[in-house]
């Protein structure tokens, strides 16, 4: 753990992909931005675009789950995505469980700014926090 400073972190989806920074000392995240989801080689630019910028040492991403742990539709679409990532760009990435990102993503928008923060770019970057936030409690 010692040689990741800075991470990525995505909260992927068929439309939007949130995005977020984290860095391991101090143990912290940030809500970046939300992409548009799409096959077509602009995103890839968008996310290439990112790792310049944060040069990031790791990439983490949340892989959407049932409540029962069981695969949803979307759940082989985000494992895809993630050896993507790696191919790409050749950094390890690890995986976290999403489940309930979302809900406590729009929870603490909600408590920040009431209903005018609850921007769809917004949930999916808060998201990408919280993936973050729970890899660094998981490692650290």
């Amino acid at each position: 753990m010692s040689e990741i400073k800075t991470v990525l972190g995505f909260d992927f989806g068929l439309q939007h992909i949130g995005v977020a920074v984290a860095h391991t000392s101090p143990a912290m995240a940030q809500p970046l931005t939300s992409l548009n989801a799409s096959k077509e080689e602009p995103l890839w630019r968008e996310i290439a675009a990112l790792l310049k910028l944060w040069s990031p040492d790791a990439l983490v991403v949340g892989i959407p789950l049932n409540m029962d742990g069981t695969d949803q539709a979307i759940t082989h679409f985000s494992r895809d995505f993630s050896k993507n990532l790696e191919q790409r760009f050749h950094l390890p990435v690890f995986f976290v469980d999403e489940r309930l990102t979302t809900v406590e993503a729009r929870s603490r928008l909600f408590a920040s700014g009431g209903y005018k923060a609850l921007q769809k770019k917004a949930i999916d970057s808060v998201s990408a926090q919280l993936i973050l936030e729970t890899w660094l409690d998981s490692c650290l």
